[in-house]
């Protein structure tokens, strides 16, 4: 199931009941789904134009008075340009500022001036951070209680526009999701990507594969005990595929985890490989980069030295997330 304008629509709904959220724009309202919340609540907008730092500073000055501003641009801006801004006026002090960001990766067409690649691997440094990604209609739905349930900063990947969705249940803090269960291999996913592992996992099972799939709504903290029994579960290799370079984001999240438990099987990164990315849609990019299903397919065989026909109609595979009564209780 594809659905649109999902930020726009609950950001709305949520926020009527909480005269402590205000809604901050860099000047690009339409872009990031709250023209609707400017519209139906607006004692609780600001628009603070192309002036990120400045938008930063402000949001710390309202935080300080008790408000909770939720900061919407694109995460570019909201990480690389004003990320002292951020350190000194937001984490430092450890206000409950939330930035919501969208077009993370290679979403974009705007080139490298407009693709966060490397601000999960940013925002994970920032002592009292948290940061979350959603990755489909559901985690979109219940990010803003997450977020809001920090006492402290909190950066959100968020996505606009059609967006499909995959699970019931809400996202939760620091808890993944569990998507199948298997024994050969274990993939982490997060964002964007779930939707491809899912299609190439369908096609992987066909070929006697058995894999767990975890999806990743929480960057950091990073502390589910789920997380370390989902690696142990893999007999031959654990894969993460992301949205992000390799460097310092889920990849990273899943090395330092198996590093910690003393994990006896190899770990193959799937994600931007150290490089920027170039203006391209988001659909190139992602084949470009390894990220579409019938390239997950592709490296997973491989690496499992197994030959797998990919159907042509691999993007037409159903995403729906068939979740059983023993993943329910894991959630």
């Amino acid at each position: 199931m594809i659905e649109t304008q999902v930020h726009s629509r609950n950001i709305v709904t949520w926020a009527k009941d909480k005269p402590e959220v205000f809604v901050l724009s860099g000047d690009l309202t339409g872009s990031t789904e709250i023209a609707a919340f400017k519209s139906e609540l607006p004692e609780q907008f600001y628009s603070l134009g192309m002036a990120e730092q400045n938008m930063l500073s402000w949001a710390g000055g309202m935080a300080r008075e008790g408000l909770v501003p939720y900061l919407h641009t694109f995460a570019v801006f909201l990480v690389r340009r004003p990320y002292d801004q951020l350190a000194m006026s937001i984490c430092y002090p450890n206000l409950p500022v939330k930035l919501v960001g969208f077009l993370p990766g290679i979403m974009t067409p705007g080139g490298v001036s407009h693709q966060a690649i490397e601000d999960i691997s940013l925002m994970r440094g920032l002592p009292n951070m948290t940061v979350l990604e959603v990755g489909d209609a559901a985690d979109i739905e219940s990010v803003l209680d997450v977020a809001h349930a920090v006492n402290g900063p909190v950066y959100i990947r968020m996505l606009r526009g059609a967006i499909p969705r995959l699970f019931d249940e809400p996202m939760q803090l620091d808890r993944i999701r569990h998507v199948s269960e298997g024994e050969d291999i274990t993939i982490f996913s997060s964002g964007i990507c779930t939707e491809e592992v899912i299609r190439a996992r369908r096609v992987l099972e066909e070929y006697g594969v058995s894999i767990t799939h975890r999806h990743v709504t929480t960057h950091k903290p990073f502390k589910d005990p789920a997380i370390a029994d989902s690696i142990r579960a893999a007999k031959k290799a654990v894969f993460t595929v992301e949205n992000h370079t390799i460097i310092g984001g889920l990849g990273s999240e899943v090395a330092e985890t198996m590093a910690e438990i003393g994990a006896g099987v190899p770990l193959m990164r799937i994600g931007i490989d150290d490089t920027f990315a170039h203006g391209a849609s988001a659909r190139y990019l992602m084949d470009e980069h390894g990220l579409t299903a019938r390239r997950i397919v592709e490296k997973v065989a491989d690496y499992l030295g197994i030959h797998v026909q990919i159907p042509d109609e691999i993007d037409d595979i159903d995403v729906t997330v068939d979740v059983g009564e023993e993943q329910l209780e894991a959630l």
